[in-house]
């Protein structure tokens, strides 16, 4: 994300491609980035070159290629989307709303992908403190949207546990019926919820991480409490599900993370009560590896899954029974004590805490009830590093003060 002075983008509605580049006007830092030059902005034989010559970033079809070919004529194509996909995704709307081209990329979600490309990510956290209400919070902007109300599909979906997924520039959330599974999809691309597509293997109380546009989910068990040791892998782009070899150890109320690019599943319960091993699945050599003694049990099968999140493939631990957080360590498979959660991190038993790593942060997300059914939602943050955590109170707001679901989209 570029820092200093944002881009300044006319809300008035162009008739043609010549006029768009009049009302498009890039901080020349932002020039600078995608031309290569020193404060200057890119010459006009630049531009002609770009036109000539296509980045490997445009193997979209013949639409899309006729639809962006016009949006920055005096830079060209190809620069003008490596300048876009520098904007923040909070000013994606403004450019659909430029024109029928500007529309058209943004829709196609090909931004996304050339941004994830080039390694461009901001991430924001989604998240429901009302069970068919979800929220989202922008932490560089400090804005907070409201998503559509989620369609109800029955009365099951609402008293039934739920689990939730970001991955690519979907938010996947999964519920159930009697004895079938129901996802619902929410896009960033439409801002609406439509069916989303099933598992091979439907299952609740799983464990899961994304990276990128995949994700893996492991372990769960049947609407009839049924352990499961299968795992699949979710293509974003393709929308589909792909079996992977099974656990060696079936288990539920576990919990995923991806870390220096592989797959872990951790702790969660077993058929002879809590484990305390783990499982690394590595995507190259499609097997996975038992790694004993990874987790300490915790207190019972009454709480949450383990709390857990990686910062820059560092992996972090909130302890709700004693408010702490702990950090790993790969070479001595042990834990470290580092510091206390935020004072207002109140939970039952870890439900309705939110513990997740958001880019180079690690953020807490809860808050209190009063009475009457209200209360409030508070957003820590920090930044790992020497010492002992040092909370930052990013944003709150009046809210039911249990976190029923939450996750975080990069992208």
């Amino acid at each position: 994300m570029l820092e200093g002075q944002p881009c300044l983008i006319s809300r008035a509605l162009p008739s043609s491609c010549e006029q768009e580049s009049k009302w498009i006007y890039m901080h020349y830092h932002l020039l600078e980035i995608s031309s290569g030059g020193k404060g200057k902005r890119p010459a006009a034989d630049d531009a002609a070159r770009a036109k000539k010559k296509p980045l490997n970033h445009h193997d979209h079809d013949h639409d899309h290629d006729h639809h962006s070919n016009c949006l920055i004529p005096a830079l060209g194509r190809d620069l003008s989307i490596s300048c876009l996909i520098r904007c923040s995704r909070s000013d994606y709307g403004a450019l659909a709303a430029l024109s029928q081209s500007f529309r058209a990329l943004v829709n196609s979600g090909d931004l996304y992908r050339f941004r994830r490309q080039n390694k461009i990510v901001e991430h924001w956290v989604y998240f429901s403190c009302s069970v068919l209400e979800w929220e989202a919070f922008d932490p560089g902007s400090k804005r907070w949207m409201h998503l559509p109300r989620m369609p109800l599909p029955n009365e099951c979906f609402v008293c039934s546990d739920k689990e939730s997924l970001a991955v690519g520039t979907d938010l996947l959330v999964f519920g159930r019926e009697m004895n079938s599974q129901i996802v619902l999809r929410y896009s960033i691309l439409s801002n609406a919820w439509t069916p989303g597509p099933k598992m091979n293997t439907p299952r609740c109380l799983f464990g899961s991480a994304s990276l990128g546009a995949v994700a893996i989910v492991a372990g769960g068990c049947s609407p009839q409490g049924g352990l499961f040791a299968s795992a699949e892998l979710y293509d974003s782009e393709t929308r589909t599900w792909v079996e992977l070899p099974r656990l060696n150890t079936p288990r539920k109320m576990c919990s995923g993370v991806f870390m220096d690019g592989k797959f872990y599943v951790i702790g969660g319960t077993g058929a002879g009560g809590a484990l305390s091993c783990g499982e690394e699945f590595d995507l190259r050599e499609m097997r996975w590896r038992v790694i004993e003694n990874m987790f300490p049990v915790g207190s019972g099968s009454s709480g949450a899954p383990p709390l857990l999140a990686v910062v820059k493939n560092e992996l972090y631990a909130a302890d709700y029974a004693e408010n702490l957080v702990r950090r790993y360590v790969k070479g001595g498979n042990r834990w470290v004590t580092l510091g206390r959660l935020p004072e207002r991190s109140a939970s039952v038993n870890g439900w309705g805490l939110a513990f997740r790593a958001c880019g180079d942060r690690l953020i807490v997300i809860g808050g209190r009830r009063t009475g009457g059914g209200g209360g409030s939602i508070e957003i820590n943050a920090w930044v790992p590093g020497e010492g002992p955590p040092r909370w930052e109170l990013v944003a709150a707001k009046a809210s039911g003060g249990f976190v029923y679901n939450c996750a975080v989209m990069g992208c």
